[in-house]
């Protein structure tokens, strides 16, 4: 079981740390960070006073699809409102989804640049929008505190135990899986003309809305790319 805290793009060394020092308070160990702008750095060890295992165990990679491609859930943290609507969860529910669907693999929870912070490109390998409610007079929360937030409502759904799993023999897709899927899915709605590359609109994110509410698993997935093969080779017939 993998509880997993994703950091893209960090700019601050110091941020790391101190993340770092908020997921080994609550019990948290497993830390990615995509393309952090200065990694490792005597600030980040400086801030993670305590928590330098999880510090020095931390992967590095270059991409978010790389960081969550064995995951079965991705929440990405976001205050910003979009233009596409996202399932959004507040940090309890999440935390409780989280402890159910971590039964089945790993989960992850998404935090993006301090000051943009995660993009519309991003938030598309997501399952959810992860909101943390504040005053709306002051809502800015920085990146170690909304971490602190959510790990600490972690920590007690673990405590607490989750409602069991729907019971079933197939596990759900992978992220990596999907990732997959979508792009054989864009390839063909590009063969037959469904899809106009010239104007795409917003027609591939509102088809990953759908596969996220749909929640597949790992049959369904092969089933879908099944029938998108078979579309395939009908047109190279013709």
């Amino acid at each position: 079981m993998s509880m997993r805290i994703v950091l893209v793009g960090t700019t601050h060394p110091g941020n790391i740390g101190a993340v770092a020092r908020a997921m080994k308070n609550m019990g948290l160990s497993d830390l990615v960070l995509v393309r952090p702008k200065i990694f490792p750095h005597a600030k980040a060890t400086a801030r993670a006073s305590g928590a330098l295992d999880v510090l020095q165990n931390a992967r590095v990679v270059e991409t978010l699809p790389e960081a969550i491609k064995d995951c079965v859930f991705v929440a990405g943290a976001s205050a910003r409102s979009r233009t596409l609507s996202w399932p959004t969860l507040a940090p309890r529910d999440c935390a409780q989804k989280f402890q159910q669907l971590s039964q089945s693999g790993a989960v992850a929870a998404v935090f993006g640049p301090e000051k943009s912070g995660l993009s519309n490109t991003d938030l598309d390998h997501c399952d959810a929008l992860l909101t943390i409610p504040t005053d709306p007079d002051f809502s800015s929360l920085n990146l170690a505190m909304s971490v602190q937030v959510f790990a600490y409502e972690l920590l007690l759904a673990t405590q607490v135990g989750a409602a069991p799993a729907q019971a079933t023999d197939v596990p759900l897709a992978t992220n990596e899986e999907l990732e997959h899927f979508y792009a054989h899915l864009e390839k063909t709605l590009l063969d037959v003309k469904f899809l106009d590359p010239d104007n795409p609109r917003h027609l591939m994110r509102r088809l990953r809305r759908l596969f996220v509410r749909a929640k597949v698993d790992k049959n369904e997935v092969n089933i879908l790319r099944g029938i998108l093969t078979a579309v395939n080779r009908v047109g190279q017939s013709k």
